[in-house]
């Protein structure tokens, strides 16, 4: 039995994670999501609404990984005008057999990657096999790990970009370039998302952004950036024209891109195909025809964070050198 907690700084963690090997993870969490393996309460908010953001508290457990944990993460949009950035994270995560804290560590690494890797995910199984064009509506730090989880998919011929900030819009094209690919910018949503196989939407917006004319037959959504009460990235057109997958159905509802329309009897639930769990595990079917438009609502689920978190931690006690151990005393 363990006698020592261990913590982890996101340096450390860094060095324990690839796109590829989370892609991984995360699917392996969301089949036993599928298959009615994990304990996973909605997200609790705390709403700061005085300071521009938000804290959700988020707990979990996998059976059969035997991982159980909390993140604690902060979402702050004008964080960026101070150098800090707009999502930050701690995970703790516990032994299930004892409860004793195995492990203190970084979320905000984590959370990055295995949002991205939901996305690839979601594209993998919904979008078009030969989707080639893509188009990113907000270019922030989860606009490129969307991107990392692409790349690792499909073969990427054209990016395009659209931010009103046009610097980060700048930044994403360089990072972009620096993992091999050409972006290009928009100026505005409507040519960045036209023409596109997949489009990615990862903005903090309360009213529709992206209209459901300017999305043609065929193209598949990953719609992120609603994530609290309130917030709506699609005009609840587009929704009624596609086959919703999310990836909790209670959770979405309520802070997802569905939220609003379906607050608004826009949407009903009979309108919401299946979970992203049902469509990895083969429940439900994904894409059916290469015309429908298919939209993931990602909310972003604890059960990707606990998997990631223990993942990271035995990588992490196979280099104890790496960690530093302090003991825990109840």
């Amino acid at each position: 039995m363990p006698n020592t907690t261990v913590i982890l700084t996101g340096r450390e963690i860094e060095k324990y994670l690839s796109m590829k090997q989370v892609l991984s993870i995360v699917e392996a969490a969301f089949a036993a999501y599928g298959r009615g393996k994990v304990q996973m309460p909605p997200k609790t908010y705390l709403h700061l609404d005085r300071y521009h953001g938000d804290f959700r508290a988020m707990p979990a457990y996998i059976e059969g990984l035997e991982a159980c944990g909390v993140k604690w993460v902060n979402v702050h949009p004008h964080n960026r005008r101070g150098g800090l950035p707009s999502i930050m994270a701690l995970i703790l995560l516990s032994d299930p057999r004892t409860g004793y804290p195995l492990a203190v560590m970084d979320g905000t690494h984590i959370t990055n990657f295995r949002t991205g890797a939901a996305g690839g995910l979601a594209a993998q199984y919904c979008a078009r096999e030969d989707s080639s064009r893509i188009g990113f509506v907000g270019c922030g730090v989860q606009a490129y790990h969307q991107l990392l989880a692409l790349k690792e998919i499909f073969t990427v011929r054209h990016i395009s970009a659209y931010d009103n900030d046009r610097l980060q819009q700048a930044r994403f094209i360089k990072a972009a370039a620096a993992a091999g690919l050409t972006a290009v910018p928009s100026g505005s949503v409507a040519e960045c998302v036209g023409d596109r196989d997949i489009v990615i939407t990862t903005t903090p917006s309360r009213k529709p952004i992206v209209r459901s004319a300017w999305i043609g037959a065929g193209t598949h959504i990953n719609a992120v950036g609603a994530d609290a009460t309130g917030k709506q990235e699609l005009e609840g057109a587009l929704l009624k024209r596609a086959k919703i997958v999310v990836d909790d159905v209670a959770q979405a509802s309520h802070s997802g891109e569905i939220n609003v329309p379906l607050s608004k009897r826009v949407i009903g639930f009979s309108d919401i195909y299946a979970t992203l769990g049902e469509v990895i595990t083969g429940s439900k079917a994904g894409r059916a025809s290469s015309e429908e438009i298919t939209i993931f609502d990602s909310t972003g689920l604890a059960i990707q964070d606990v998997a990631v978190a223990s993942y990271v931690y035995r990588k992490a006690m196979r280099s104890r050198r790496a960690v530093r151990k302090v003991r825990f005393i109840p």
